[in-house]
């Protein structure tokens, strides 16, 4: 039924089912503009904790988020030239890109972003993957909290694996950057390269061969934009010069026009 809704319409019924499914807000009034709908949906969607939701509502999300990431214009490889040895830059969105796997920057927590419309990368990719997304980390969160137990928090640089749901990619790998809290040491600084070497570890051994790193821990975290960069750069290059044949394309991901800058003086 839902393939035959326009997609204002799976927007009115998702901001329906969201405000039911929340106590809090279920008598939030609801603006009659797109663009409002859309936050007070995304809003509701980022403090949503993690459990089950009725199949009919999650078809009709799928195809909502799906159209949205349509609109938005998905981002092939072939899209993106290749610069040096394998690795890209690609300035912009990335859950535009449709690749084997990109990289969130995630808490230690595992479960996403909870402030309502931040512009956190964690927020964006789980946003735009759906609900199911947060779901599927807290399962595995669950599964680790049995083994390490229930205070466990996912520790810095050690990657989790999940499905891309709506996104364009096929997989997210979630992974906690090193915090700097006053100067950077070089402890911080192996902790960093530790997140891109176990990444791309992680591809391999799944065989995802193409893969959009984002700036680990340039935002809130206060890694410095550049030396982060000249790091990412150092490990991808010398993993791949490691490990020959085993991912075809490294990307990375910038948002902002300091970090382009930075990547570009880096591989030119």
């Amino acid at each position: 039924m839902n393939e035959k809704m326009t997609q204002e319409q799976r927007l009115d019924t998702l901001i329906e089912a969201f405000k039911a499914d929340s106590v809090q807000y279920k008598d939030l009034q609801t603006p009659a503009d797109t663009e409002g709908k859309r936050r007070i949906l995304r809003s509701l969607m980022n403090i949503r904790m993690p459990r089950k939701m009725d199949d009919s509502i999650l078809a009709v999300q799928d195809e909502y988020l799906r159209e949205r990431i349509r609109e938005n214009g998905v981002v092939s490889l072939a899209d993106i030239p290749e610069i040096k040895d394998g690795m890209s830059i690609w300035q912009g969105d990335i859950t535009r890109l449709s690749v084997d796997a990109i990289v969130n920057a995630a808490n230690s927590q595992m479960l996403g972003c909870f402030v309502p419309m931040h512009t956190c990368i964690d927020n964006c990719i789980h946003t735009f993957a759906g609900v199911q997304l947060r779901a599927e980390c807290n399962r595995q969160m669950n599964q680790l909290r049995i083994r390490y137990g229930r205070d466990y928090e996912q520790p810095t640089a050690v990657p989790m694996l999940t499905d891309g749901f709506n996104l364009p990619a096929k997989k997210v790998i979630h992974i906690v950057g090193p915090i700097v809290e006053g100067r950077l040491t070089p402890a911080l600084e192996k902790d960093l390269a530790d997140c891109y070497r176990n990444t791309l570890d992680l591809c391999a051994e799944n065989k995802l061969r193409s893969v959009a790193f984002c700036c680990i821990s340039t935002g809130v975290f206060r890694f410095p934009n550049e030396r982060a960069a000249e790091i990412a750069v150092d490990t991808v290059s010398k993993w791949l010069d490691g490990h020959k044949g085993q991912i075809d394309r490294v990307i990375f991901n910038v948002f902002k026009d300091e970090d382009k800058a930075y990547y570009e003086k880096l591989l030119h």
